[in-house]
């Protein structure tokens, strides 16, 4: 596992904040294995799941046979990649999570639309009449489903530039799922989504977390710009 990383919280704030984004990111079932992913993405889910504390925390699929478990560990990921290679190819990526306070100060201002505002309705009733624009549906949002509330738009010149919204929802936490559409990157809109999503009044009795990949610089940099306190690295095994 890479070492390089920011600096972080007190060591029991971060296992306190890892053990609800671990609720908040995952279904779990009654012996704390992975079903899927939490709605509404509810895809599969890692095979395993690390969050790099010292003790670690850790978290197998429900899918991962017993006798396969047991060589898993959560203190090597080469030992865990060994193991979990039984079940057919598999691949590793590395994370960082973040803490996302509620309303944080966005860097750069810009035109907010958020869901449940008059603008947020009437631009949910655009998309529905009209169909969703190109650029969008390029993104994935192919409809207003799609766009998985709470949501947060940064908008330029009536059109949405960049996108935050409820990646991961339960009842004590969410994720943010982020994305900027490629004509408006460069200029902060990312962050100034972000930071009015941590300002929606649906999520602020909801433990807000960042999180994003070892190899995503871009979202690193919204990371930092926002000043979120980093909670901890950390790794999973996925079906390859």
């Amino acid at each position: 596992m890479t070492t390089n990383q920011p600096a972080g919280m007190p060591p029991a704030e971060a296992a306190r904040l890892a053990a609800i984004e671990l609720e908040t990111r995952f279904t779990l079932d009654s012996d704390g294995r992975i079903i899927g992913e939490a709605p509404p993405d509810l895809s599969p889910g890692p095979l395993l799941y690390v969050a790099d504390l010292e003790p670690r925390l850790m978290a197998l699929s429900h899918a991962v046979p017993q006798e396969v478990a047991a060589g898993a560990d959560a203190d090597s990921l080469e030992a865990s990649l060994l193991a979990l290679s039984a079940m057919g190819p598999v691949n590793a990526a590395e994370g960082l999570s973040f803490l996302l306070p509620h309303r944080t100060a966005a860097p750069t201002a810009a035109e907010l639309v958020a869901w449940g505002t008059a603008p947020g309705s009437a631009l949910e009733t655009r998309f529905a009449e009209a169909g969703m624009p190109e650029a969008l549906v390029r993104a994935g949002f192919r409809e207003v489903a799609d766009l998985w509330p709470p949501w947060c738009a940064a908008m330029v010149d009536g059109e949405v530039a960049a996108l935050a919204f409820s990646a991961r929802l339960s009842p004590i936490g969410a994720e943010l799922g982020l994305v900027t559409l490629p004509a408006y990157r460069g200029r902060g809109l990312a962050a100034a989504a972000t930071a009015g999503w941590s300002a929606l009044p649906a999520l602020a009795d909801r433990t807000l977390f960042y999180s994003t990949t070892r190899s995503n610089f871009a979202s690193q940099r919204v990371a930092a710009k926002l000043g979120l306190p980093f909670i901890c690295a950390t790794w999973e095994i996925v079906r390859a």
